[in-house]
């Protein structure tokens, strides 16, 4: 295709999976990351999003996939790397005159302590955010619902300005549930410690539904978002479009890591209660420790949600390329090799 992105993030998880794919379908690929050492191979390197100020490489495609994700931490923080960021790698995007801006956001700005099911991307109530996280990650979605604003009224009514400020890149957002995949840092290694230490808590059963997505999965959804022209000022759920109940997915991924199927079946009113207590105890802590288990753990494996992928097949052509079960085995033999 012989087009130009720049990732940021590109030393994580997605990040990483992301440069791969846009690179194998021949994109050249600038790469932002912490870490030097964990870039894909064949990425070029210019820092993180701090030093994006500093750097003038015009690039087609900017792909905004750095975060800091945590189920706890201080609000400064997570302001600064998901808000501050998303800024940053904005005004880059717009700075080189970048044709489109590709926004890894957060299904977690749908939740709430109640079961939810097929949820529309409109369906967002940004007013009881359960954590900090969520909170920065609707901050940066307004910012860019802002951003595009304010280029849909230049191109109504202010053209040549628009030509000595430059035309804002056209934003697209994606939301992706419950990545997985070899290679994943976070979501699953959670899951073990807490299986390693008390065995992992069920509630309601584990009946409760659980939306996930093979990493393969969101790194195609980007590259459809970089390049499908009506994608353009749109929001996109992405899951596997396979929900599954939790206890079900918990035990084949334990199954084919060779471990001991350990459950506590508990009271979800229980545990909702004493994660709100850790949480009121490690918030006065020297340090703010991240408690044992917090309300938004819990509501995720208590309740079901699953995401409504109608708008990603029909305007992207998004359909999943590599299944859950697939998944779940590269992950496992993965973790064998390590």
């Amino acid at each position: 295709m012989g087009e130009s992105a720049l990732v940021t993030g590109a030393s994580g998880f997605l990040g990483g999976h992301v440069v791969r794919d846009l690179r194998a379908h021949g994109y050249a690929v600038t790469a932002a990351g912490r870490r030097a050492a964990a870039l894909p191979e064949g990425a070029t390197f210019v820092g993180d999003l701090d030093d994006l100020a500093r750097f003038d490489l015009p690039v087609d495609v900017v792909v905004h996939c750095a975060a800091l994700s945590s189920p706890w931490g201080r609000w400064s923080e997570f302001e600064h790397a998901n808000v501050t960021g998303t800024a940053r790698a904005y005004e880059y995007a717009r700075r080189v005159g970048a044709r489109r801006f590709v926004h890894v956001s957060s299904p977690g700005i749908y939740a709430a302590p109640r079961d939810r099911l097929a949820i529309r991307e409109h369906k967002v109530d940004p007013s009881r955010p359960m954590n900090h996280y969520i909170r920065s990650k609707l901050h940066a979605e307004a910012l860019l619902r802002a951003a595009s604003a304010r280029s849909d009224r230049g191109d109504r009514s202010d053209r040549d300005d628009r030509r000595d400020r430059g035309d804002r890149p056209e934003v697209v957002v994606l939301r992706p549930r419950g990545i997985i995949g070899p290679g994943d840092p976070a979501l699953v290694p959670r899951l073990l410690r807490v299986h390693e230490r008390v065995g992992v808590p069920l509630m309601h059963g584990g009946r409760g539904l659980v939306d996930l997505t093979a990493v393969e999965n969101v790194a195609l959804a980007v590259r459809l978002a970089a390049e499908v022209p009506e994608a353009a000022g749109h929001a996109f759920n992405i899951t596997n479009g396979d929900p599954r109940p939790f206890v079900e997915l918990l035990d084949q991924l334990l199954t084919g890591l060779g471990l001991p199927l350990r459950h506590r079946r508990l009271p979800a009113r229980v545990v909702y209660g004493v994660a709100g207590l850790l949480e009121a105890v490690c918030g006065v802590l020297p340090g703010r420790p991240e408690p044992p288990v917090t309300r938004y753990t819990v509501s995720t494996i208590t309740h079901s949600q699953t995401l409504d992928i109608t708008r990603a097949r029909e305007v992207l052509g998004y359909e999943p390329t590599v299944t859950l079960d697939a998944s779940l085995a590269s992950y496992a033999t993965g973790a064998d090799r390590a």
